[in-house]
């Protein structure tokens, strides 16, 4: 991309998207979200709206993109879960691929109705019940569903996080890692490999999940719990969706009592063993190693520059904790 002027080039972007849609003209579009993606709201002077997402260059394949939107109908037709619903284009595909005089290769785009509703309160522990029994329900929904043979997503586990070969970039090279820093991230990666290791990756407890259901993702619209945002959604351990809920506030006092609001709503639905409910503090500590990583290596979106070094540093204490615990 042009890095002269990245908006008015994602701008230009987005209005040859539109056209690739059965949208009026008069369309206009919004940027709301910069992350791994880039979002755009559409709105129509009728009051019509979308959500525009437009891929991220090598982040998915555009089969990885449809069996992303091939799992949304089903938990859709099947009434598994409340998720956004992709239209097509005017060639009558789900994914449209958009060239830009600024922009070195074509772009995935999807386009897709717009979700009403708001997001969570960070405390509401009703809240975390009901995002708990969504999570239940998606997660046994997935234990009854065959895939196309050509679904690809990519999987989450030890490697792809914190190991070798990680989809967010290492750990170690976070934001503000000092050597004392890094020696406490390092003895508790180290305990998360030994007790995931132990853990396993059995059927019953590793499958297709969101991978992200942080409160950012989630929409409450009075009763309706709605899932939004499925593009980090792949094969990790079902609880890595519990751990996703506290993304970025894992060390506030009342998530102990969230997560054990959204352990209730889980059960309501789904059996959790007393041993899968006492290793939830793994995947927390897990997932918030992994933003250090994130945040790393996405220094240029406005959510890594808003938690930055305090973010690394305030791990720290979540290490200690858990390393007295488990370590």
């Amino acid at each position: 991309m042009d890095t002269a002027d990245p908006t008015q080039t994602l701008d230009q972007l987005a209005m040859e998207a539109i056209r690739r849609f059965p949208l009026a003209d008069s369309v206009t579009p919004t940027l709301i979200n910069i992350s791994e993606n880039v979002t755009y709201r559409l709105d129509a002077p009728d009051g019509g709206r979308w959500a525009l997402r437009i891929h991220r260059e090598g982040y998915h394949s555009p089969t990885a993109i449809a069996s992303e939107l091939a799992w949304l109908a089903a938990l859709k037709k099947d009434g598994a879960a409340d998720v956004p619903s992709p239209l097509t284009g005017r060639d009558g595909e789900l994914i449209q691929t958009v060239t830009g005089d600024r922009l070195s290769n074509p772009r995935n785009v999807v386009l897709f109705e717009w979700e009403s509703g708001a997001e969570p309160a960070a405390n509401d522990a009703a809240g975390f019940e009901k995002l708990g029994e969504t999570a239940a329900r998606m997660h046994a929904h997935v234990r009854g569903w065959t895939p196309p043979p050509w679904f690809e997503r990519h999987t989450w586990n030890f490697d792809t996080s914190l190991g070798a070969t990680p989809h967010w970039g290492r750990w170690r090279d976070g934001m503000g890692l000092t050597p004392e820093i890094e020696a406490v991230l390092a003895e508790t990666v180290a305990v998360i490999e030994r007790r995931l290791a132990r853990f396993g990756t059995g059927p019953d407890v590793f499958g297709l999940v969101h991978g992200d259901m942080r409160l950012a993702n989630l929409l409450m619209d009075g009763d309706a719990v709605k899932v939004i945002d499925f593009d980090d959604c792949g094969f990790s351990w079902f609880l890595y969706d519990c751990a996703t809920t506290v993304s970025f506030f894992e060390d506030a006092p009342e998530v102990p009592d969230l997560i054990g609001a959204w352990i209730r709503g889980y059960r309501r639905f789904r059996s959790l063993s007393p041993e899968e409910e006492a290793e939830i503090p793994t995947f927390v500590m897990l997932r918030r190693i992994l933003l250090v990583a994130w945040i790393g290596s996405h220094a240029d979106t406005d959510l890594a520059r808003s938690m930055g070094v305090a973010y690394t540093q305030g791990t720290v204490p979540l290490c200690e904790r858990y390393l007295s615990r488990f370590g």
